[in-house]
């Protein structure tokens, strides 16, 4: 009998949601840093052994406040989440009190799959919060279980993993058994330049910066694969032009070599990567310019 189902992971940004399905893959599928609104898209991975199919979806952060236009749709893909799950797993860290969006909770308990709570981050818990927090979300939901967790440190994920498996229902591979994602190797080579840009530049930078991948062109070099990989990095306003390219260039050549490092474990290959800079205004309150970048 073949099992499966989709179990979406919801919560605020920064909670561990990514490290979590990362974890439960044993994969690097979504990008991972200590910068809050991370995650933009709603990212599929999935799971598959001969008997079963796992289709785990990581959303956006719910943002309470959004800013923009492209908050707005990154709140979409994190309520889309709700609908479509034959498990929810909540995900909350030691330090998230997650105070005043009733909004989450009105639709945890409208929904008819099966919940759990999962506190990460438990490694760092020093001063007894984690039993605090338990005892404060008994009394706001009832949850079908409760699991706590170090997604990082990969503590507890046996038994979430074994409760999954056994709540699965019979039904068919939605996807093909070797297919990893929804997502294309653009998508995560975009994703990966990304990551890098939060890691290396400072305040408002990251956040304004859009990669769009224009060319992966496979080869092959000296007998083996290759790739050659062109890109665009869209930002709001000239100034953050001249920061991300640097004096002389050295910013983005910083930011090639660090990215390229990265691409070439994703992909297992060599690569050469090359990204230009463009200025479109506004662009996280242009729906035209939404759409064309995926939101």
């Amino acid at each position: 009998m073949h099992k499966s189902g989709f179990v979406n992971i919801i919560g605020k940004p920064n909670v561990g949601k990514s490290t979590l399905m990362n974890s439960l893959l044993g994969e690097r599928m979504s990008i991972i840093t200590s910068k809050p609104q991370t995650t933009r898209h709603r990212i599929l991975g999935i799971y598959n052994d001969d008997n079963h199919q796992i289709i785990f979806s990581d959303s956006p952060g719910l943002i309470e406040d959004p800013s923009y236009g492209m908050h707005q749709s990154m709140n979409k893909f994190a309520y889309s989440s709700f609908e479509d799950a034959d498990i929810l797993l909540f995900v909350l860290d030691l330090y998230e009190d997650y105070e005043g969006d009733e909004k989450v909770i009105a639709l945890l308990k409208a929904t008819d799959a099966p919940k759990y709570l999962v506190i990460n981050k438990i490694d760092l818990d020093k001063d007894g919060r984690l039993d605090a927090l338990k005892t404060k979300w008994e009394t706001i939901l009832q949850f079908d279980k409760i699991f706590e967790i170090s997604a990082l440190k990969k503590m507890g994920l046996d038994e979430l993993k074994a409760s999954i498996f056994a709540e699965l229902k019979e039904g068919p591979a939605y996807y093909p058994k070797d297919q990893l994602s929804d997502k294309n190797t653009r998508f995560f080579v975009s994703e990966i330049v990304r990551e890098t840009i939060l890691q290396q530049y400072k305040q408002e930078i990251p956040y304004s910066c859009e990669v769009i991948i224009d060319e992966y062109k496979e080869s092959e070099k000296n007998g083996k694969p290759f790739a050659h990989i062109y890109g665009t990095i869209f930002v709001s306003r000239k100034t953050q032009k001249s920061i991300i390219i640097g004096k002389g260039g050295s910013a983005i050549k910083k930011l090639g070599t660090e990215s390229r490092l990265k691409v070439e474990e994703f992909v297992g290959h060599p690569v050469f990567i090359q990204m230009n800079v463009k200025v479109r205004e506004n662009w996280r309150d242009d729906e035209r310019q939404l759409k064309h970048f995926g939101y």
